[in-house]
């Protein structure tokens, strides 16, 4: 049965990739962007499938509006991906307040109030599937990325929280935690407004230095697998809450968890000891 989609962020990357393979499939979808102009060849290649709408996430009155187009003209949401988003780097002294509030907006705030938006209708419906686009940076940190991995973990403890409150609606929740894959996100990540000298030369520039160098990086994760891996997520009977992307994700993943138990350890004896 083809199912009903709305995807954020839809212009380039993985949701431009995610948006064409669930044309492609078969099923319809809602393509959102902040420019819909940018998704034209999108719906000229699949008229009857893809209908298109403006959508800047940070905008209450448009995400109310994307939704009642999607259940309009849709004929309901199956499937919500909150995938838009944006980086930020700088270290935590360098961030703003302002700063700071952007990034939670657009990583965690969005996201929540899309889940809140199409719940209704999907428990009225007794059904749904509402996949959100976190990243390994949601269950580890990096320095330089402080506001980001704040919005990531953020949205993982919300995930986390839904998931429990929605299964008794036949809802699933699942977490996509990429690794490194060649988009223009490495190229697009914004830099804190504030640069300490202090920070220079240090880990806060190493890691500033890896997030530019993945812009479009051949050797990183292609978005059509990004895709594919989500439409096997969605098409099966039940999966994992959390669900790390790409080869390099476990890597990282099995190393954080690794750390995490020494920590734990000794933690546990400094405790006990005291």
């Amino acid at each position: 049965m083809a199912r009903r989609w709305l995807v954020t962020g839809c212009s380039s990357g993985l949701g431009a990739a995610l948006a064409e393979a669930v044309a492609a499939a078969g099923d319809t979808l809602l393509a959102t962007a902040r420019k819909p102009a940018t998704l034209d060849d999108l719906a000229a290649a699949h008229p009857d499938r893809v209908t298109v709408a403006a959508l800047d996430i940070r905008d209450p009155g448009q995400c109310a509006e994307a939704v009642r187009i999607a259940e309009e003209r849709l004929g309901g949401i199956d499937v919500l991906v909150n995938n838009a988003a944006t980086g930020l780097l700088g270290a935590v002294e360098e961030v703003s307040d302002e700063e700071l509030r952007e990034q939670l907006e657009v990583l965690a705030v969005a996201p929540w109030r899309l889940a809140r938006l199409v719940l209704p209708g999907m428990r009225q419906r007794r059904g749904g599937h509402i996949v959100n686009v976190s990243s390994i940076a949601g269950r580890l940190s990096f320095p330089g990325m402080g506001a980001y991995v704040a919005g990531k973990h953020a949205l993982e403890g919300m995930s986390q929280a839904l998931a429990a409150e929605v299964e008794p609606f036949g809802i699933r929740v699942t977490v996509l935690e990429p690794g490194g894959f060649s988009t223009r996100y490495g190229s697009s990540a914004a830099e804190a407004a504030t640069r300490i000298p202090a920070y220079r030369g240090a880990a806060v520039d190493q890691t500033r230095d890896g997030v530019r160098g993945m812009a479009h990086n051949p050797d990183l994760g292609r978005p059509e697998d990004f895709a594919a891996l989500v439409l096997r997520l969605v098409a099966a009977a039940d999966g994992p809450l959390r669900v790390p992307v790409g080869a390099d994700a476990y890597q990282y993943l099995e190393a954080a968890r690794t750390r995490a138990g020494t920590e734990l350890a000794t933690a546990e004896a400094f405790t006990r000891g005291g």
